[in-house]
């Protein structure tokens, strides 16, 4: 009887251990687990904080690309290797040192507030950039259109000036020409002339400018040689000068004036086509062909 009672104490206690055996196993492989799966975490956690990191140093990249403003971007570079270091720390920190990994999550939030200031800059830099745009437009626009006005002006201005040009103009009509003996009297004859008598009137003008004006005559010969008396006898007219017969000045007053001017003949006339021209102001006033014969 008490051998038996002995193997049941034994049988009892023996069960007993193995039970606590077994339940030790399981705590042990329970706790295996957890460790495991803390280690995993950690481990994810640290290859999350990793992008997290990387995403903010490629931000800084893009800003710098996309940015003109010199100092601005120094400042993003400072920033920038600031965050290229703590990649480098993260590196070599283990996943298992949660404290260190809490630090650096910490101090993400801090540089990335850092960059939303930066963000903040250059999107009120961009809206500036836009506004100067829009008003450099707006300046070019008006400049454009001022440009246009002036020039459109100045045409008016030229053309008005051509104008008042052309309408103060002088001229000449009723041009005739005679020829005239030594006794001042009309002759045919070639041979009896002893002068040209140019006459034509210069009509009434109130645009022309009046005072002090040159009147120069052109005779040219059959052959369409110019009678002159001395080759410094030239006057301007078109960008040159050219020879002329005779002239004469007048106070010209802006009202109908008749005019002659003379030809003294030395020289031998050839019966034929003859032309005289009348000049002014460097414009030709008035013209007229006229017959000598025999």
């Amino acid at each position: 009887m008490k051998k038996q009672t002995i193997w049941i104490v034994i049988i009892v206690v023996l069960a007993l251990i193995l039970a606590g055996a077994g339940y030790y196993i399981v705590q042990l492989r329970q706790q295996t687990k957890a460790v495991e799966e803390s280690t995993e975490l950690a481990e994810l956690a640290k290859e999350a904080l990793t992008e997290q990191y990387d995403d903010l140093n490629s931000q800084y990249d893009g800003f710098k690309i996309t940015l003109h403003n010199d100092s601005l971007i120094a400042q993003l570079e400072a920033e920038q290797l600031k965050v290229q270091k703590i990649q480098e720390e993260l590196k070599n920190t283990k996943a298992s040192d949660a404290k260190k990994i809490r630090d650096l999550k910490n101090e993400l939030e801090t540089l990335r507030a850092i960059m939303r200031s930066y963000i903040a800059q250059i999107d009120s830099l961009d809206r500036l950039n836009k506004e100067l745009m829009l008003a450099n437009e707006e300046i070019s626009g008006r400049y454009e259109q001022a440009t246009q006005t002036v020039s459109q002006l100045s045409n008016e201005k030229e053309k008005l000036t051509e104008t008042v040009q052309i309408a103060s103009k002088l001229d000449a009509s009723n041009v005739s020409v005679r020829g005239l003996d030594k006794k001042n009297k009309t002759t045919d004859k070639i041979k009896k002339m002893e002068k040209l008598e140019v006459n034509f009137t210069i009509n009434k003008n109130i645009t022309a400018n009046p005072g002090e004006k040159t009147i120069y005559i052109r005779i040219q010969k059959p052959d369409d040689d110019v009678l002159v008396k001395s080759a410094g006898n030239v006057f301007a007219f078109e960008n040159k000068n050219i020879p002329y017969s005779a002239k004469r000045t007048i106070e010209y007053t802006g009202e109908e004036m008749p005019l002659s001017i003379y030809w003294a003949i030395e020289e031998t006339l050839l019966p034929g086509t003859y032309r005289v021209d009348i000049f002014a102001d460097g414009n030709r006033i008035g013209r007229r062909s006229f017959q000598l014969e025999k």
